[in-house]
């Protein structure tokens, strides 16, 4: 493995040397965070890039400002987004953190003010909305909704509003004044009616709270579903008439959180349920459907089938953490390296019955569709396979026809790893596969980062152009696509 050392210009670079036993893997090689904001246009394209790819690539992930003491874990690093931004031909990148809270208050004292979420938050100025006492980060999701993307966190925080082409920190966004409440890490969009639908849930909430952003920007729903205890959904699903939320068994360590730490464990005594309830319904209309135990970190999409509501998912049959590393502190973050298949469920709303079956059984996982079916039926999704590693590595690149089961793959090849890829509508885009799939890639050997495109119609062809980019971009989490329309929109 790579650890790093500081550039002249303070940025790390990867060199290699034995790993200690207390090393983190999440500090080392392409985790490592970059330290400078840059703006770069004149970059070389292998290949070419497509006239018709216009709009821009957005990725968020951890890159921390300060170290801070303690044991790292990625959902403490600060937000930072990368951006590819392509227009008639060209493209240029750019980096900016995420602006949150405290990033403005670490940044003025010139130092880490909080330790991370593996260590007891006692002395930390502040935490989340429902008291953790730690840091929200904004590091996890980018979402488009009404001319700005939202960084959100992966335990509920404040979304935080941010231009989609400068990548400004347009601020904390409470719509107005009307959200009741934090927002989890992925709430969805419908873009037929603008939309934004999102819940939120805490380490002591028997319940979810859920609700409805209209197209105004106002909330404009919100209801209390009720749960047997606190839990720790990650992700839902929407359809053109339902939301599909989750009671599942990964849960928060009741002992840790009286010792003021935050730690979770895979209770598989306790049953994992979902919950239909109708988009402006209430909670005392919930239909509860049992399945067999798993955890869903994210959902591919969810649509109404007659009397079903069919909802296709990333299901992880165990995610309690493994012991099979080489030291404790690796066996601490192992359940960030996921197993988990393409899964289908159906929830008769009829007769109350649910039917499962996996899809395929590939590790795959971060999977998306065209954004513009999203809460319809779909044939196309597109997520990346994981590398046989000890860390969250994607080694490459699978589009899934869920019609015929048929998958087509790209690998990134050897220590080469990428970024999620959202599907990228070609201008008057037809289809699910009428466009390209653009992401990250990092290559250790040259220590440097790639904006990759692809052809949707022909993944498994590779890139069909590659811009190299002088630098890495560390590996992060979720990424989005905002076409030419909607950044017309947020340009006013």
């Amino acid at each position: 493995m790579t650890s790093t050392q500081p550039h002249a210009n303070g940025d790390p670079i990867a060199v290699a040397r034995p790993v200690e036993a207390t090393d983190n893997p999440y500090t080392l090689g392409v985790f490592a965070p970059v330290h400078d904001e840059l703006t770069l246009d004149d970059l070389t394209v292998i290949g070419e890039i497509p006239a018709d790819l216009n709009g821009v690539y957005l990725r968020n992930g951890p890159n921390r400002q300060f170290e801070a003491p303690g044991r790292y874990h990625m959902f403490d690093g600060d937000g930072m987004i990368h951006a590819a931004h392509f227009e008639n031909g060209k493209v240029r990148y750019r980096n900016r953190y995420v602006r949150t809270k405290a990033f403005v208050e670490e940044s003025d004292a010139g130092r880490a003010l909080w330790t991370g979420l593996m260590e007891n938050p006692e002395g930390n100025p502040w935490g989340n909305g429902h008291g953790l006492g730690i840091k929200d980060s904004a590091n996890t999701d980018v979402i488009y909704h009404r001319g700005q993307v939202l960084a959100t966190w992966y335990l509920c925080g404040t979304p935080y509003g941010v231009d989609p082409l400068s990548l400004e920190t347009l601020g904390a966004q409470d719509f107005l004044g009307t959200l009741a409440g934090d927002m989890m890490a992925h709430p969805k969009v419908d873009e037929a009616t603008g939309e934004l639908i999102w819940f939120d849930y805490g380490p002591d909430q028997d319940f979810l709270r859920y609700g409805i952003i209209g197209a105004d920007g106002r909330q404009t729903h919100l209801t209390q579903i009720d749960l047997p205890g606190p839990r720790l959904p990650h992700d839902m699903g929407i359809t053109d008439n339902y939301s599909i939320l989750m009671d599942l068994p990964l849960v928060q360590d009741h002992d840790a959180r009286r010792a003021g730490k935050y730690r979770i464990f895979y209770d598989q005594e306790l049953p994992a349920r979902f919950a239909v309830v109708p988009r402006h319904g209430q909670g005392s209309e919930v239909r509860w459907f049992e399945v067999k135990p798993c955890y869903i970190y994210h959902v591919v999409n969810a649509w109404e089938a007659g009397e079903e509501i069919v909802m296709d998912v990333c299901r992880v049959k165990n995610p309690q953490h493994q012991t099979t590393f080489a030291s404790p502190l690796s066996n601490m973050l192992a359940y960030m390296r996921l197993d988990a298949q393409l899964y289908r469920y159906r929830f008769n709303l009829r007769t109350g019955t649910t039917a499962e079956a996996e899809l395929d059984n590939a590790n795959i996982e971060f999977p998306s569709v065209d954004s513009r079916v999203m809460g319809r039926s779909h044939r196309y999704s597109y997520s990346m396979s994981l590398g046989n590693e000890p860390t969250l590595l994607f080694d490459g690149l699978v589009r899934f026809d869920s019609q015929t089961g048929a998958k087509e793959e790209h690998k990134f090849g050897s220590g080469r790893w990428g970024s999620e890829a959202p599907f990228a509508p070609r201008d008057g885009s037809t289809g699910e596969t009428d466009g390209y799939l653009v992401c990250f890639v990092n290559d250790e050997a040259e220590d440097r980062g790639e904006i990759n495109i692809f052809d949707a119609e022909d993944v498994a062809a590779g890139p069909i152009a590659r811009v190299l980019l002088p630098r890495r971009v560390p590996s992060g989490f979720h990424a989005t696509w905002v076409r030419a329309d909607q950044l017309a929109e947020a340009r006013g």
